[in-house]
Order: C-alpha cells, then structure tokens, then sequence
C-alpha cells in the first residue's frame, strides 16, 4: 500500500508545474488587488489633505470650508461616495476593467474629500499616528485571513450580522447621545472590521480562478481593492476614535 504522506514527492512534474503556474498566478493576482487598494488610499489621503488645506486657512474655514462642511452641500460630500460605492457594486460586471478602474479613483478621491473634516477634529500628528497603526494591523490581519487554513467563513457571516447590528446602535446614538453607547460601538466596530480583514482576505483569494480572462480577473481585483480599502477605512476611522487627540 503506498503512503498518502508522500504525496508531494510523488507528484508529477507536469503536476508540480501546473501548481506553480497557479500559485504564480495567484500571487499576482493578489498583489494587484493590494496595489490598487493601496493606490486608492493614497488618493482618498492626497484628496483629504488638500481639501483640508483649502478648507480652513489663518484659524477660520475659507468659503470652500463653509460649502463642504457648514452649507447643505455638506450631504453630498458625505453621501456621495456612498452612492458610489453602491453603484460600482451592482454595475462592475457591465463595466470596462478601465472604467471600473477610473470609478474607484473618483470614489477614493470623493471618500478623500469626506473624510477631510478629521483634520479639524484630531491633531494631524494623532491621525499620522493611527494611520501607521491601522497598517500594521491590517497587515497582520491581512497575512493571517491569507495563510491559514482555517475556513473563516462561519466567522464571516457572524461579522455581517454584527456590522448590520453597529449601523442601526449607531443610528440610534445619534439621538441618545450616549458616551457609553458610543464608547461600545468603537470597541465592537474595531473588532468587526479586524475580523472582516481577515475573512474579506482569504475570500478574495478564494476568488481567484486561473481560467479566468483578463477582464474577469481585473474585475475581481478592483472589487477586492474596494473591499479591503473599505476594511482598511473603517479599521482607521473606529481606531482614531481611541487613539486620536481632538484639537
């Protein structure tokens, strides 16, 4: 009887070549989804910065500052990368790979340009701060959901529950105002989205297909671009709520 653990050394050659052709392929299919995640925030960081620049000048907000953060056009900043995101969503598959490429560009810059109000919040040393940290664990998150071999997918579908569960207690708060509530919130919301890094990870490397064309493949890398970036935006924002010095 031949023994199942010598498996790998009786593997074919044309075996083993076809399974590096894979893990060839997947690393970089990987990396792009990486890179274009990493490029997008870069964006959304260049875009905050400078509408905050523009923004607020000599201790007072400028014009711009009083039409982004003060007048009603306030709620299309705040709502327009949401109805982005949506709409980047349901129509990628109808999309160009370059024009689903181009909407996650404008989408980092409008979420940029949202999230540029942290600047008159925190002091720009504490979000430097909270960014280097949030890499670090998103990192560590990120490798562990793509080495481990154990199936996250029970875990996955308990942090979407709990994810739906912090949008309506942050709702909620709103109106309460509760510090306690809000304090629970950031606490919970670290840990969701420090799960989901590891879950969203190993499911976009599951979604990989060496069969697949180029367009399919750039497809599902944008999408898995967005949902870290998303992971990676939210992991950073619950953070600063810790880790930040208000101003």
């Amino acid at each position: 009887m031949s023994d199942p653990r010598n498996y790998q050394t009786r593997m074919s050659p044309a075996g083993a070549q076809a399974g590096a052709v894979i893990d060839e392929g997947l690393r970089s299919y990987m990396l792009r989804v990486y890179n274009l995640m990493a490029l997008g925030l870069a964006i959304t960081g260049i875009a905050a910065y400078a509408a905050f620049s523009l923004a607020f000048a000599d201790g007072q907000l400028t014009a711009f500052g009083q039409a982004i953060y003060v007048s009603p056009l306030k709620w299309v900043v705040m709502l327009a990368p949401l109805a982005l995101v949506f709409f980047l969503s349901f129509r990628i598959n109808s999309m160009s790979v370059s024009s689903a490429q181009m909407t996650f560009w404008v989408y980092a810059g409008l979420m940029g340009l949202s999230l540029s109000s942290i600047f008159l919040i925190y002091t720009g040393q504490s979000i430097v701060q909270t960014f280097f940290v949030t890499a670090a664990s998103f990192g560590a998150l990120s490798l562990f959901g793509y080495t481990t071999k154990r199936d996250l997918s029970a875990m996955g579908s308990f942090l979407i529950m709990g994810l739906f569960g912090l949008i309506i207690a942050s709702l909620v708060n709103i109106f309460l105002a509760s510090s306690a509530l809000d304090f629970a919130i950031s606490v919970i919301g670290v840990l969701i989205f420090a799960g989901l890094t590891a879950w969203d990870t190993q499911k976009i490397k599951e979604m990989y297909f060496e069969a697949d064309g180029a367009e399919v493949a750039g497809r599902k890398a944008i999408m898995g671009a967005l949902t870290l970036y998303l992971d990676f935006i939210n992991l950073f924002l619950f953070l600063l709520r810790f880790l930040g010095n208000r101003d």
